[in-house]
């Protein structure tokens, strides 16, 4: 994956993954290739499973709302990834970096793509550009996807225009009963 200097793809492959789960490890690896990565990966049986959790901790990230206990939770993350960076140059698509050390399992390699990528999109982006659909906040809807703002204004707040439409819907249905 060639992460952009924002950490967008990677940000935006773990919102698709945590909104979207596959029901094998065959969905999650095509999702990689969906957002730009194109290794294989050795597979193991409990890949599946494994990557739930990665994602599950990152989602810890995306519901902190306080802007240091989101560094404090992505700090633990980076550290657990234990990857550092490193230039490869594999079947010739010019020199990039990886972050994981060579054969390492899918869940390994998306913890350090994803623990990195969000640290890139918060410290570029703003600690506030991630989070979940504004229009879940609201009572009896029931909307919890991702919200990964790559906005050039820094403000979305809803996952898709259907979610900010109907939000605003019903501000103009209150507006009219009162």
């Amino acid at each position: 994956m060639h992460l952009n200097p924002y950490g967008e793809y990677a940000v935006l492959l773990a919102a698709s993954l945590a909104d979207d789960w596959p029901s094998a490890r065959a969905g999650i690896e095509a999702r990689t290739r969906d957002f730009g990565m194109t290794m294989a990966f050795p597979e193991a049986p409990d890949d599946h499973p494994r990557t739930r959790r990665v994602i599950d901790d990152w989602l810890t990230v995306v519901d902190a709302t306080d802007p240091r206990e989101r560094a404090h939770l992505l700090n633990a993350q980076l550290a657990d990834a234990a990857a550092y960076p490193r230039l490869t140059d594999h079947d010739d698509e010019g020199w990039h970096l990886h972050y994981r050390d060579e054969d390492q399992s899918l869940p390994h390699v998306l913890h350090a793509v994803i623990s990195v990528g969000t640290a890139l999109h918060l410290t570029t982006r703003g600690m506030h550009r991630l989070g979940r659909c504004a229009a879940g906040l609201a009572p009896g809807d029931p909307c919890t996807a991702v919200v990964v703002d790559v906005t050039r204004n820094g403000r979305q707040r809803y996952c898709s225009v259907r979610c900010a439409n109907r939000a605003a819907v019903r501000r103009h249905r209150a507006r009219a009963q009162t």
